[in-house]
């Protein structure tokens, strides 16, 4: 039997819409190379910055850690010699380190407690709390520049106002900035004081916990530090762990404080690690010796870095969704 004439349009039909279908990847991907193309575009600049400025540099300085290159000329390939001169016949390296790690553990926990009160404090509807919250955030904008940094060093000097102060209080004034055992707590000091960018983000994080809660804890008899304790600081954690990491980064590479207030000094009780490379790398030359030390301390970093997200399983708690 023949076949009937209305199933030849339809396998004609069939046939253009299979053929059809097999060049719509080709047409897909063609639009995608396009569209990548253009963002690619769009992004040059950006990737040209990062090539030049970050990615080349970092290879570079991975290369010079391996030699004694001085700037003046063409270093020679020295293998681990530079870290091996660096972990034990160096002093002044591990003065830095010891510097270093002594701000980091008095700076962040000081500077993230105070945030936190602080912020605590604005979470409130009162008249005029924009220009306070305003106000605790300038020292952070200006507190890393030179001038603040001059500001602080006048103020702790020997003729400074926080010793004229003391006098008028009937105290002796102090050397501060030539002190070993008070040298590292005016820099302390300044750090704690540029609390407003952590402040802001506990902030915005204490403006997202829902006022139901705090009502039902009322409810339930909860004293004001119950409520901080079970409510706030649950729901708050994984503010304070972000804090927590940007903090760690921030105070491992402090500079600007240490170089214009005590330069180091007195005792190397303030050469911080960053302080030291600089000294290293454009006092001494030692351009070789300061890459090493900067791979080193972005091994430092990343070490505590990872450390805290292992940790923070233990301690951060994230809101879940049961579906």
């Amino acid at each position: 039997m023949s076949e009937p004439i209305a199933t030849l349009p339809v396998s004609k039909r069939v046939d253009e819409a299979a053929s059809e279908a097999a060049s719509q990847p080709k047409r897909r991907s063609r639009g995608f190379k396009q569209n990548n193309a253009v963002g690619y575009l769009f992004i040059s600049p950006w990737l040209i910055g990062f090539l030049l400025f970050s990615f080349i540099p970092i290879a570079i300085s991975l290369y010079l850690a391996f030699t004694n290159y001085d700037l003046l000329s063409g270093g020679e390939w020295t293998g681990l010699r530079n870290f091996e001169r660096m972990f034990t016949q160096d002093i002044r390296y591990g003065r830095s380190m010891i510097a270093t790690f002594k701000y980091v553990l008095l700076v962040v926990p000081l500077r993230l407690m105070f945030a936190l009160a602080v912020a605590m404090l604005l979470n409130t509807k009162r008249r005029g709390v924009y220009w306070f919250r305003a106000a605790y955030y300038i020292p952070s904008i200006i507190g890393a520049s030179v001038a603040v940094a001059v500001m602080w060093r006048q103020l702790f000097g020997p003729q400074g106002v926080i010793n004229a102060i003391a006098q008028l209080l009937g105290f002796d004034p102090i050397n501060w900035l030539g002190n070993p055992d008070t040298a590292i707590w005016t820099l302390v000091i300044l750090a704690v004081w540029q609390f407003g960018s952590p402040m802001l983000i506990f902030l915005a994080g204490l403006r997202q916990i829902p006022s139901e809660l705090y009502e039902a804890a009322s409810i339930d008899g909860a004293t004001s530090w119950q409520r901080f304790y079970r409510v706030t600081l649950p729901l708050l954690t994984p503010i304070i762990f972000f804090n927590l990491i940007m903090q760690i980064i921030a105070n491992f590479r402090v500079f600007t404080q240490a170089f214009i207030v005590t330069a180091g000094g007195p005792l190397d009780t303030t050469l911080f690690y960053t302080l030291y490379l600089y000294r290293r790398a454009f006092n001494d030359f030692q351009m070789g010796y300061a890459s090493a030390m900067a791979w080193v301390l972005l091994l430092i970093i990343g070490f505590f870095t990872a450390l805290s997200f292992r940790l923070s399983r233990y301690w951060v708690f994230y809101e879940t969704k049961e579906g």
